[in-house]
């Protein structure tokens, strides 16, 4: 491929999640993307995997993967350099870290490729280096050291490979151009412009935001002379931090906990004697990994008694034993909150999967990957996980005993929405004079009718509860068929070459033939 031109058609990926296994042997995960439609798949793989001992290869981890695999099948593979003896930040998991000797990762990057020869398209070195100490234990420049080398080694090995820069996370998109993340990405993009064929973004926050996030990151690489296309590796929502009174008693809350103060009452701030890093990382929505090294960093009170609760699960106890006088908008994102809430909650998160992906490729991205599959371990239920708590809804299937088979809505959105974009070519967006609130997009399909995708902006939480405002759309085809993003069928009026629809918060599909609602 070439660098300056984007992977050709519309695929929609599905992350498998950050540890696949890491704490349990490999399971099937392959074929259960493929049946909700995704065609591109994106698993994590690390050195303390690959290379437990000096020497030692253990093949298990990759083997299990490819053995999944379709010839249909695009296969994205993240490599973490953690490594218990071979980096200079010793763990088996994160965060990663530069190599003692980039010779020995060299060779493994030479081997491990080697193996995979063939089967995998994308290989990205590490994931958001910009969360230095906690995802990347290094420097800008040792990341741009690093991804020469990876670069060079995933060449030499598969000339036929891409190369993905490390996804570029909402802790960049959402802080000042001064923000350490930014200066890290930006050293990152001038110095290693010869590194990388594809750039990945998380698209996270606020899902109408998109155009301007995929634009900003293409203007980091403009701005040193350069463009590659832009890809989104992670997607998702809703999360905490599209809800800032949520959000608001959330780090409340959380800040008391960390002080070690009896939690603040609703609108109060708590004295801040914890680190200005906790603060910004709960204010800026960041990931779930910086947040968990966060916690992880968090000290502890030197005692000779019992260590006391960590804080992230006195936060998480507190707040469950205020749950029914939280906001709404935070009662949802907890387990065993009143089922109205939690079907909300899943009616927002299928309405994204929809407009998040429709948007980036809008906006030029041709290849999005879902986050996440599903639960890493079968069976594992904490509510005092503070990263259940933030992030954990968002899978969108979960195991049922030892299989893989429980969907949740979201789940079955995005087979429908995998469904409707099958033979993509391209999607446009329509602007429509008087109706800045009217989202509307047109998609050219290979061998199948166009379709239209409408919804009008709104609040993403009381949003649905308001009428639509009428419009007449131009439609020259003989029959028009609605659908909206729940897979209900929608009647739509048509009058002679126009059609009278009620756009709102929720997507809604028009078509001149019936579109397939995927089965289970």
């Amino acid at each position: 491929m070439s660098r300056s031109a984007a992977p050709v058609g519309v695929r929609l990926g599905i992350v498998r999640g950050i540890s696949y296994g890491m704490f349990g042997a490999p399971d099937s995960f392959v074929p259960e993307m493929r049946r909700l439609g995704g065609t591109l798949v994106r698993v994590y793989v690390y050195w303390s995997q690959v290379e437990p001992e000096p020497g030692r290869y253990d093949w298990t981890v990759v083997d299990a993967i490819l053995g999944q695999l379709d010839p249909a099948d695009e296969v994205w593979v993240t490599v973490c350099s953690s490594s218990p003896w071979a980096t200079r930040h010793r763990t088996g998991f994160l965060p990663s870290s530069p190599a003692d000797d980039l010779r020995r990762y060299e060779r493994f990057v030479s081997d491990l490729v080697t193996r995979c020869r063939g089967r995998v398209d994308y290989w990205q070195c590490n994931n958001e280096p910009s969360n230095t100490g906690l995802l990347w234990a290094g420097t800008a420049a040792d990341y741009v050291e690093q991804l020469t080398a990876f670069h060079r080694c995933v060449r030499g090995a598969d000339p036929d490979a891409t190369v993905v820069l490390g996804g570029c996370g909402y802790d960049v998109l959402s802080s000042p151009a001064d923000s350490p993340a930014r200066q890290f990405f930006d050293h990152v993009v001038e110095h290693g412009r010869d590194a990388f064929d594809l750039f990945s973004v998380h698209l996270y926050g606020d899902p109408h935001d998109i155009p301007d996030q995929v634009e900003s990151v293409r203007g980091m690489m403009r701005r040193h002379g350069y463009e590659r296309p832009v890809v989104a590796g992670e997607y998702n929502g809703p999360t905490l931090f599209e809800f800032p009174a949520a959000q608001s008693v959330f780090q409340q809350t959380m800040m008391a906990a960390f002080a070690g103060q009896a939690p603040a009452a609703p609108g109060t701030r708590p004295a801040d004697t914890t680190s200005d890093a906790m603060s910004d990382a709960m204010s800026d929505g960041t990931s779930d990994e910086t947040v968990d090294g966060l916690l992880e960093a968090a000290p502890h009170a030197a005692s000779d008694e019992a260590p006391p609760e960590a804080p992230d699960r006195r936060t998480m106890r507190t707040l469950y034993a205020r749950m029914a006088q939280l906001p709404h908008q935070l009662q949802m994102f907890m387990e065993d909150c009143p089922p109205g809430l939690a079907a909300k909650r899943d009616r927002i998160n299928c309405r994204q999967i929809v407009t998040r992906n429709v948007l980036a490729l809008a906006a030029g991205v041709t290849r999005t990957a879902c986050w996440n599959l599903a639960p890493e371990i079968p069976g594992y239920r904490d509510r005092l996980n503070m990263m259940g708590f933030l992030f954990g809804k968002l899978a969108l299937m979960d195991y049922d005993g030892a299989g893989l088979t429980r969907r949740h809505p979201s789940a079955d959105t995005f087979a429908l929405l995998a469904a409707c974009l099958d033979g993509t070519s391209h999607v446009r967006r329509i602007d429509v004079e008087g109706r800045p609130d009217l989202y509307a997009f047109e998609v050219s399909r290979a061998g199948r009718g166009s379709l239209l995708v409408l919804w009008a902006a709104g609040d993403a939480f009381t949003g649905e509860d308001a009428p639509g405002t009428p419009v007449d759309w131009p439609w020259p085809h003989p029959a028009v068929h609605g659908l909206d993003a729940f897979g209900t069928r929608v009647p739509v009026q048509r009058d002679g070459g126009t059609v009278r629809v009620r756009p709102s918060v929720t997507p809604l599909f028009l078509s001149a033939e019936p579109e397939a609602v995927p089965r289970r």
